[in-house]
């Protein structure tokens, strides 16, 4: 059946019933300001955030989330609850607050300086610091706590996000052992001889089976965790039905490729606003009839924007004639700039930029502009139907729903999206012009290809990749995972 946010709140009231929901992530889906009106809510740069919004405003429910706007203490209740979203309530947030100190060691330590840079294979060392992971597990213990007040003693259905809270699971289940869990992985999982670097290893597998359902984006993710499990724990491993057994328990491990609000981002793209600033866009950076080339990422040493900025260089190297032709525009906020790693990151860029820019510059035109800032969704959907290629070059990425939004947000099948063949959405995606981001001289023979592109061949090539990302929406996504939880039920 098709699915979109009716279908899926029929089939949660089916499944569920009157049964508890609550979904747990570290990041939370609206954020509290201070502004010259007053408080307002903002929307943060999270994929994961915008893709799970619809779905449980679909099924109503309970979003339990760090509370860390600067505003947020403000309006929440005594039970530091608030209804979002602000302008349509549907769903209850409820904020858990976490300490400096636990946000440095259990956030930016354990969690992104020890599993991201472990996940993702990019080549940057993971660090582990003892401090750090005792910060991990007293946090999960926090949310742990938050979640069981919420039960209210009932039962219910619990969806944890992401790998801030591997021991979540485990800590529920041990108090609640009734209570149905399932975890979405949104990044990679790597294969066991990378992940056996990691000392607290063990822990980190018996808390996620604790899960009733785990997901990861793409089978290969799977079979490395159960390949993972095999080395580090005594357990009983079904290869055939991917799932484990330990002490009783069974965990079923499936893939779950996340999407987007296909609709969502289609219909939006054609109103007036966003056509409102698609032409301020090209009239604000002066782009007159050249094409214009759009990353939009946060700041982030997976994202392989310096590999992307050294493709615009080979390709101008190699290809004179786009001299003056294009501009290539890079916009996206700052992320976790309190990491040193990050920091040397966004000098990189900046660096490489202005090199670029010196070598190539004529008295009118510059390549590249780029520009550390948060843009809102209608920004964001301007970009894409502004650009004539929109470029993701990930070095390793769990999905990267950038290249869904464009491919949504194009309506008129026009545009190229040039994908790295490291993201789970190269596998969906395959009308893409896939690439290495690595090899810089197939990165810039694909700008040129995309830059040449006929228009019968790009309406061709999109119409093909909006078919799927609109069969395979996040409805759908939710629905499947929805299902394999009330399976276990």
């Amino acid at each position: 059946m098709p699915w979109n946010r009716e279908s899926l709140r029929q089939a949660i009231k089916k499944k569920i019933g009157g049964q508890k929901f609550i979904v747990v992530s570290n990041r939370e889906p609206y954020i509290h300001v201070y502004a010259d009106e007053g408080i307002r809510a903002m929307t943060p740069a999270s994929g994961m955030t915008v893709a799970l919004d619809p779905v449980i405003r679909a099924c109503g429910g309970t979003w339990v989330a760090a509370g860390l706007g600067e505003a947020d203490r403000d309006v929440v209740d005594d039970h530091d609850r608030v209804a979002v979203p602000p302008e349509d309530p549907s769903y209850t947030l409820r904020r858990v607050w976490l300490s400096k100190e636990e946000e440095d060691r259990f956030y930016y330590g354990y969690a992104n300086e020890g599993l991201w840079p472990l996940c993702h294979i990019v080549h940057v060392r993971p660090v582990f610091r003892e401090a750090d992971w005792e910060a991990y597990q007293a946090v999960n213990a926090r949310f742990a706590e938050a979640v069981l007040e919420e039960l209210e003693g009932q039962a219910g259905f619990v969806f944890i996000q992401d790998y801030h809270f591997a021991l979540l699971s485990r800590m529920i289940k041990e108090k609640r052992p009734d209570v149905v869990t399932a975890q979405f992985w949104h990044i990679p999982w790597p294969n066991p001889e990378s992940f056996r670097v990691c000392p607290q290893a063990p822990a980190i597998l018996k808390g996620l089976l604790g899960n009733d359902v785990l997901g990861f984006h793409i089978r290969y993710h799977c079979l490395n965790f159960l390949d993972s499990v095999d080395r580090f724990l005594e357990t009983r491993i079904s290869a055939e039905s991917l799932s484990v057994n330990r002490r009783g328990h069974k965990t079923v491990v499936r893939n779950f490729p996340i999407s987007i609000d296909f609709e969502k981002a289609a219909t939006r793209a054609q109103s007036p606003e966003v056509e409102q600033r698609v032409k301020a866009l090209r009239s604000d950076y002066r782009l007159r009839n050249r094409q214009l080339i759009v990353g939009i990422d946060r700041i982030e040493y997976t994202k392989g924007i310096v590999e992307r900025i050294d493709a615009v260089d080979r390709l101008l190297e190699k290809f004179p004639r786009f001299v003056g032709r294009f501009v290539f525009l890079q916009r996206g906020p700052l992320s976790r700039i309190h990491i040193v790693r990050y920091r040397d990151y966004n000098d990189e860029i900046s660096r490489r930029v202005i090199d670029v820019n010196e070598k190539w510059k004529t008295k009118d035109w510059q390549p590249i502009i780029h520009e550390n800032v948060h843009l809102p969704y209608d920004d964001v959907l301007a970009h894409y139907r502004a650009a004539d290629v929109v470029l993701v070059s990930s070095i390793h990425d769990g999905m990267n729903l950038v290249a869904k939004e464009f491919v949504a947000a194009r309506p008129d099948e026009r545009g190229v999206l040039v994908l790295s063949k490291f993201t789970g959405s190269a596998r969906e995606l395959d009308r893409a012009v896939l690439v290495n981001p690595m090899a810089t001289e197939q990165m810039a023979d694909a700008l040129a290809q995309a830059l040449d592109m006929p228009e019968e061949e790009q309406a061709e090539r999109m119409r093909a990749m909006r078919d799927v990302v609109r069969e395979n929406n996040v409805y759908r996504w939710a629905g499947r995972i929805i299902n394999a939880m009330k399976r276990i039920a």
